[in-house]
């Protein structure tokens, strides 16, 4: 018939019926006809296996036609401190963020939204995070990642929660989730276990004027969190710059020799210096010690050098010494022998043995007497 318009609504459709883009009906399933001799009529066609309602003028609809559409759509007005838990058919999901207006059909599934003020108290309950960080790969974790602020605080570990660049909370270890709208949050975690720290010493000149570098390795751990966090931005670069400042005064007030002979003053120094410092900002330094002193090339071959003399001077002063104490034992084995024949007898045997142990065989001619008067030259008169 001339001018007439059928639409055939399906099961799972709704049409939205405008007359000169004023919203007249929305359409049951089924055969509709109408007149539309000026081509007035116009429709919007929607799935409603699709929860969701989608239209520019969405808030508008619902504020002019409420009579019309009320019993087939649902409305969500989140306020500016909410966050809404979008259930469909008894299972979350979606989260809907604050100042946010959806609509819903209300026809093929059951809606519900679930409002969480989130003003004061903007953690995240421990079932409900679970269920939002968990199941990797679905759209509602990619929806939980992009609305909630995920950290896990391993054992040993604290972690500084602060919101909007102040601290707000100690986190104790384990897992933590916190609604990432209306406030920028950060979460630092502090390592409370026993760390160590290798310190490179600068080039420093001693006390007379050698230039040297001392390499420090230190252990400390973090003893006062909160003090840590608040008073400084980094601890380990606080400590190393301290270890290093307290080097150059070790080294700078003492000589070279001082230093070399004494590597464990260096220690002392540098740890008395640096603990009651470090404890102050909420670190404890547990031990400090010198990993090895380094010296430019040419002052290590004069040292070398230096060493060389110094130890060629003590081996010719003890061999000095040696013969000096043997000269006098032979001057007091010579004393005692002079007045005593019989150990001067035996003096002379014992140097006749050594002799012969060296000889094969030997010819004695004259009896021992001839033997010992050929082989030594002796003063003073033989005993009979």
């Amino acid at each position: 018939m001339l001018g007439m318009k059928k639409y055939n609504v399906a099961d799972n459709e709704r049409f939205m019926l405008f007359r000169q883009n004023r919203l007249e009906q929305i359409l049951e399933p089924g055969e509709h006809k109408y007149f539309d001799w000026k081509n007035e009529l116009t429709i919007v066609r929607y799935d409603v296996t699709k929860a969701e309602l989608n239209h520019p003028l969405g808030r508008f609809l619902v504020t002019a036609y409420n009579e019309l559409i009320k019993d087939s759509v649902v409305t969500f007005d989140i306020k500016e401190n909410e966050i809404g838990l979008l259930y469909i058919d008894e299972k979350l999901t979606q989260i809907l963020a604050p100042n946010s207006f959806r609509m819903f059909w209300n026809v093929a599934s059951k809606v519900e939204v679930k409002t969480v003020d989130i003003s004061e108290d903007f953690s995240v309950d421990s079932q409900l995070l679970a269920q939002l960080v968990r199941n990797k790969g679905t759209s509602l974790y990619a929806a939980g990642i992009n609305a909630i602020f995920y950290i896990e605080v391993p054992d040993n570990h604290v972690g500084l929660l602060k919101v909007n660049g102040k601290l707000k909370e100690m986190l104790e270890p384990g897992s933590y989730g916190f609604w990432r709208f209306n406030r920028n949050i950060e979460v630092e975690r502090l390592d409370c276990r026993l760390q160590t720290m290798d310190v490179s010493g600068q080039e420093i000149l001693t006390k007379d004027r050698v230039s040297l570098r001392i390499n420090l390795s230190a252990s400390f751990r973090i003893v006062d969190t909160e003090k840590v966090a608040t008073q400084l931005k980094s601890h380990t670069e606080f400590l190393y710059r301290e270890f290093q400042l307290a080097l150059r005064e070790v080294v700078g007030t003492r000589s070279l020799d001082a230093i070399l002979e004494d590597k464990d003053i260096v220690n002392k120094i540098v740890e008395k210096r640096i603990k009651e410092k470090a404890l102050s900002f909420g670190l404890e330094v547990v031990d400090v010690g010198v990993k090895d002193i380094i010296l430019p090339g040419d002052m290590k071959s004069i040292l070398n050098q230096v060493v060389e003399a110094e130890k060629s001077a003590e081996a010719n002063l003890i061999k000095r010494r040696e013969e000096t104490q043997a000269t006098r034992s032979l001057h007091n084995t010579a004393k005692v022998m002079e007045g005593n024949p019989t150990l001067m007898r035996l003096k002379e045997l014992e140097v006749l043995e050594r002799v012969t142990s060296k000889i094969d065989h030997m010819t004695v001619y004259g009896g021992l007497e001839g033997v010992m008067k050929d082989m030594i030259s002796l003063t003073g008169n033989l005993p009979k």
